[in-house]
């Protein structure tokens, strides 16, 4: 479990450090490394924290546009994400 914690954590880094952080409809605001807080919640099934909440509320919009990219579509989908979204109080949006 750690080891995919990690490599979250990894991938989430590399691809927003190299400027790979998700930009589109929803706005120049779409960044999946501010979602590294969330890490423990979205890989490893841990409550969120108030700092994770806190991302999730900010990235909101962007939620169909990371399902969507392979990058993180994996994450976002994962049982463990929709129970991270549903603890903090967030909605979990409809994607088409």
């Amino acid at each position: 479990m750690m080891r995919k914690l990690a490599v979250l954590v990894l991938a989430v880094a590399m691809v927003a450090a190299c400027g790979g952080g998700v930009v589109g409809v929803a706005g120049a605001g779409c960044n999946a490394g501010q979602l590294t807080v969330c890490a423990g919640a979205i890989a490893g099934g841990a409550r969120p924290t108030a700092a994770c909440c806190s991302s999730l509320r900010a990235q909101q919009g962007c939620f169909c546009q990371f399902a969507k990219d392979p990058r993180y579509g994996r994450y976002v989908n994962s049982p463990n994400a929709r129970k991270a979204v549903s603890s903090c109080g967030i909605a979990l949006p409809t994607c088409h």
